[in-house]
């Protein structure tokens, strides 16, 4: 602006020279001096301002490109201070304890027969209640076959026995005409002689004959009786096996029965467990065992005895077979009246009461780690590794002999990463629980 104004002053002044040298000349020279510093100073406000942008925008490119080559900065703080895994334990005490052993067996027989006949002949009827279900006397008939024949047979073997018989007295007479006879004679002869001379070899064979009738009689009369099939023992008739009218030999199955005063519990335990129970004896009982099964009404139970440990391995899991014992299975007598009746084929559950041993310390399941091993807390509140010698585990407890000492409390409670020495949190010493109890309340 200040340059226009003096070129415009510049232009101006020729053409008005006329009028201008109407002025003093020592106006004129100020008026033209005052115009030329006010341009000098206008140039030096216009390259300060150009110079002063070109140092702004070059701070600023450095500034950018300072700003850009720097990495990002993350404060890091300091992180707080994790508080111990809390923990649940148990109270380790010595005491009288047994194993739950528990298996499950199928109820067989102790006794059973497949009752056959022993003679031919026609199957004329069973007799009346022998139905499958049905109990039976010892010694009552069950069935009755056709004894004609056979009565037949029985009257002939009579006949000749009496014929038998007979001759035998016949001979006996001849026994006596030929003493008489030998005595009259008057000397001795060898003893071979005077017993072809007395008859002796005929009377013999004579009583021999008697004695031969006399056991074909007896035959004929068992066949006879043998006609009628009776019970050996007490039982239930599990099965009629033929019909009423059929023809039947000698050997033919016609019942089948079974004892019912007593049945038999085939189970299977691993062979450690025998050491906590005892096979029954002559003189002493065996281990108790309770009996209950899913088609009984809630907490019924039979009572039972372990009768024996059979010599052959289960041939599944190679465990041990024992044999249990059940008095009246089917309930019939009075003093089991109402219980529940165990059947043949029944799959039951079988808890041994195994004997109690003193001095051990029963633990929960879950407190016993890898390689027989437990986690103690000790008075530090860290954790001890300490290996234990067990003597029973099963789902719900840990049987131990050694290893660990009364009042020390070992920890439940699963870990990520356990460190021999790490710190625990753990229930108020007051809140803690024996072995079993319910847990207790974690103190924060």
């Amino acid at each position: 602006m200040a340059l226009a104004h003096f070129v415009t002053i510049g232009c101006i002044a020729p053409s008005d020279t006329a009028g201008l040298t109407t002025l003093p000349e020592s106006l004129m020279n100020r008026s033209i001096s005052s115009s030329v510093a006010r341009l000098h100073r206008q140039r030096g406000r216009l390259g300060l301002g150009a110079l002063l942008a070109l140092l702004v925008l070059a701070g600023a490119m450095v500034l950018a490109w300072w700003l850009l080559s720097q990495p990002p900065r993350v404060e890091r703080r300091p992180a707080p201070a994790s508080a111990p895994p809390l923990v649940d334990t148990v109270t380790v005490a010595r005491e009288a304890v047994a194993p739950s052993l528990h298996g499950f067996g199928r109820a067989v027989a102790e006794r059973e027969a497949r009752l056959s006949s022993r003679v031919a002949g026609r199957l004329e009827a069973f007799a009346s209640g022998v139905l499958p279900g049905r109990m039976v006397e010892e010694g009552g008939p069950l069935a009755r076959l056709d004894d004609t024949d056979l009565a037949l047979a029985l009257r002939e073997a009579e006949a000749t026995l009496a014929q038998a018989e007979a001759a035998l007295a016949m001979e006996r007479g001849e026994q006596q005409r030929a003493q008489s006879e030998y005595q009259s004679f008057g000397r001795d002869l060898p003893a071979e002689r005077r017993a072809l001379v007395l008859r002796e070899p005929q009377l013999r064979s004579a009583r021999a004959e008697v004695e031969r009738a006399r056991a074909a009689r007896d035959r004929a009369r068992l066949d006879l009786e043998r006609a009628t099939l009776v019970a050996p023992w007490a039982g239930m008739v599990q099965a009629r096996l033929l019909g009423e009218g059929s023809e039947v030999g000698s050997g033919t199955e016609l019942l089948h029965l079974v004892d019912v005063s007593r049945f038999w519990v085939q189970a299977a335990l691993p062979g450690e467990a025998l050491a906590w129970l005892e096979p029954a004896t002559d003189d002493t009982p065996g281990s108790v065992v309770m009996l209950s099964s899913r088609g009984w009404p809630a907490g019924a139970e039979r009572a039972g005895e372990l009768l024996s440990v059979l010599p052959a391995l289960e041939e599944n899991g190679l465990q041990a077979q024992l044999l249990v014992a059940v008095e009246d299975p089917l309930a019939l007598t009075e003093a089991n009246r109402g219980a529940p009746t165990l059947r043949l084929g029944d799959v039951v559950r079988l808890d041994f009461r195994a004997r109690e041993r003193d001095d051990l310390i029963a633990l929960p399941a879950a407190s016993l780690r890898p390689g027989d091993e437990v986690w103690v807390l000790d008075e530090e509140e860290r954790l001890r590794r300490r290996p234990v010698s067990v003597l029973h585990r099963d789902d719900h407890q840990v049987l131990v002999a050694e290893g660990l000492e009364a009042g020390e409390r070992v920890i439940l409670s699963p870990l990520g990463q356990p460190r021999e020495g790490m710190a625990l949190r753990t229930a108020s010493i007051s809140a803690e629980r024996p072995a079993g109890a319910a847990p207790a309340e974690p103190r924060p």
